[in-house]
């Protein structure tokens, strides 16, 4: 039961007034909670008309076969690095629903969840940029990338992560119910310490490499969180 009513706080939307300040958002008003009633098996879907209404940027999120929600941007705000070469400018988005769950992300990567059901991913380290920030779409992106990662339950602090990244094909892929032309790549990931791999993908817009869906696991033994972008953040 306790896992039940968990699973369906994540179909809650936390409308979430922001006020621009600097490079920043910071939360001004917080609306009524709006609940869709969507009690069994059933996803959460708006039509297109419905997110376009909405006046923030919003996502689907899915943790394996849960049913699909979805949830508006609470949070925008600048993220320094110490990153050689320097990166661009990073912006973490920071996604909350009514029972504060979090996915936070930057450009499409999940970097810190906070209060998910199976666990959560308290933080991602690297001297390198990551190559997804970068635009995997460039030549001049490298394909490979090394991390420490820290994740909850349990005390897993500092585990070494080691990706490879590879073009799979240009794809027509259905954002809403509209065909959107996507670059689809796959993340082979492995943990070396603990003989673990699996692959994460990514769906890249073919202009900018912006990722408008992925399927990524936030460490290792946990679930995949598929997120598919419906409206994207402005700064």
């Amino acid at each position: 039961m306790r896992i039940h009513k968990k699973l369906l706080s994540l179909l809650t939307i936390s409308i979430v007034l922001v006020n621009t300040t600097a490079c920043s958002q910071r939360i001004s008003a917080l609306n009524d909670t709006l609940k869709l009633a969507f009690i069994g098996d059933k996803d959460t879907q708006l039509s297109e008309q419905q997110v376009n209404n909405i006046p923030y940027a919003s996502i689907y999120a899915r943790i394996d076969g849960i049913p699909q929600a979805f949830i508006v941007l609470a949070l925008a705000e600048p993220k320094f690095t110490l990153t050689l070469p320097p990166t661009p400018a990073i912006t973490e988005l920071k996604w909350l629903s009514a029972d504060k769950a979090m996915l936070v992300t930057i450009n499409g990567r999940l970097v810190r969840t906070s209060n998910l059901l199976t666990g959560d991913l308290i933080a991602v380290e690297s001297n390198e940029p990551d190559p997804i920030l970068l635009g995997l779409h460039l030549d001049s992106t490298p394909k490979t990338w090394t991390r420490t990662i820290d994740w909850q339950p349990g005390y897993h602090f500092g585990y070494r992560v080691n990706s490879h990244f590879s073009f799979i094909a240009k794809e027509n892929i259905l954002i809403n119910d509209t065909p959107t032309q996507a670059l689809h790549y796959l993340e082979s990931v492995s943990v070396d310490n603990l003989n673990i791999q699996y692959q994460n993908e990514f769906w890249l817009t073919p202009e900018t490499g912006h990722v408008i869906k992925s399927r990524q696991k936030i460490a290792p033994n946990q679930p995949f969180i598929e997120i598919t972008l419906l409206k994207p953040f402005a700064s």
